[in-house]
């Protein structure tokens, strides 16, 4: 048996409830995880708030693509992304469903090497965010010696894709609220501050101009301001603006209406990700953790659009 959070109806974190529920063995190509920690993504909160529609028939909804843990069970032919999976290795899942839990069977596929340089509340949170950071920067063609806007750096997305454009030897202007400012310099961006007199204010930073944003909140001013300042608006993406962002004429990424997934981008992008943060150029700022009884108050926290870093489950 293992506790796990589900959403048995639709509405908000209230729905939310702790089950205890049978896990079994793994079958051909699954391992059995020790969950020691479960990421939490805005994504979680929509699968149960009506954004992905409200049939009664997907009742209870099992919670969270992302864990890190131990390999307690492997079935046959378990091998991920990595080579082959044993019992005791420490992990990272990603994609997987219902990592809100102690325990979890995980397809071999989406089970990677932990990085030795993360603890266990920071491999839970690297995935998600970083492979939606790497996807927009690949769709932006960011690379060596471009100047590229990362509009909401101080995010979740938008910590990763600093990080990880400045690994590829970019320049990266990042707006933010003054409180995010000194972490953002330490990063290697500049950070600038949002609201009115925005593109002036990045004009100052670039004269000689940006040659890519990314959009990583959703507000117009992040739109506008990127469409007026970068000529080409095949190298403008937004992970959140999706009907202004289809307005503009810009790429929009992810999961909403019209939006490109990228699964194959993101899959590969894995690997990317445990590199990176083995290497030590990629790090994972936790901003609070939750066990998995305060499900629903994890949930009211990201909702408010104002954590710094990731909010994490710990079972």
């Amino acid at each position: 048996m293992s506790l796990a959070v589900v959403a048995t109806g639709f509405g908000g974190p209230e729905v939310l409830s702790l089950v205890d529920e049978p896990v079994g063995q793994p079958g051909p190509g699954e391992v059995l995880l020790e969950v020691r920690g479960a990421g939490v993504n805005p994504v979680d909160v929509k699968l149960y708030g009506g954004a992905f529609g409200k049939d009664p028939g997907k009742l209870p909804i099992r919670l969270g693509f992302e864990a890190a843990g131990v390999v307690r069970a492997v079935g046959e032919d378990a091998v991920g992304p990595a080579g082959p999976i044993s019992v005791g290795d420490e992990v990272i899942a990603f994609r997987v469903t219902g990592a809100y839990a102690e325990r979890l069977i995980a397809p071999a596929s989406s089970v990677l090497p932990r990085p030795s340089t993360l603890s266990w509340e920071e491999a839970a949170g690297l995935m998600l965010t970083g492979v939606t950071a790497i996807h927009a920067l690949t769709a932006t063609r960011v690379g060596s010696g471009d100047t590229v806007l990362i509009n909401a750096a101080a995010g979740g997305v938008g910590l990763m894709a600093v990080q990880i454009a400045v690994a590829r030897q970019a320049r990266v202007i990042g707006t933010a609220s003054e409180a995010s400012h000194g972490f953002l310099r330490a990063l290697g961006a500049e950070p600038v501050a949002y609201g009115k007199g925005l593109a002036d204010r990045v004009r100052e930073l670039a004269p000689n101009g940006v040659d890519a944003a990314i959009d990583a909140v959703g507000t117009d001013e992040a739109v506008d301001v990127s469409v007026e300042l970068v000529p080409d608006r095949d190298r403008i993406a937004t992970i959140a603006a999706f009907s202004r962002g289809a307005q503009a004429g810009i790429k929009l990424l992810g999961l909403g209406p019209g939006a490109d997934p990228g699964e194959q981008i993101r899959d590969a992008a894995r690997l990317e990700l445990v590199r990176l943060a083995e290497s030590g150029k990629l790090s994972v700022l936790i901003a609070q953790t939750f066990p998995l009884a305060d499900a629903a108050a994890a949930h009211t926290a990201i909702q408010t659009g104002h954590t710094h870093g990731k909010i994490v489950l710990v079972p």
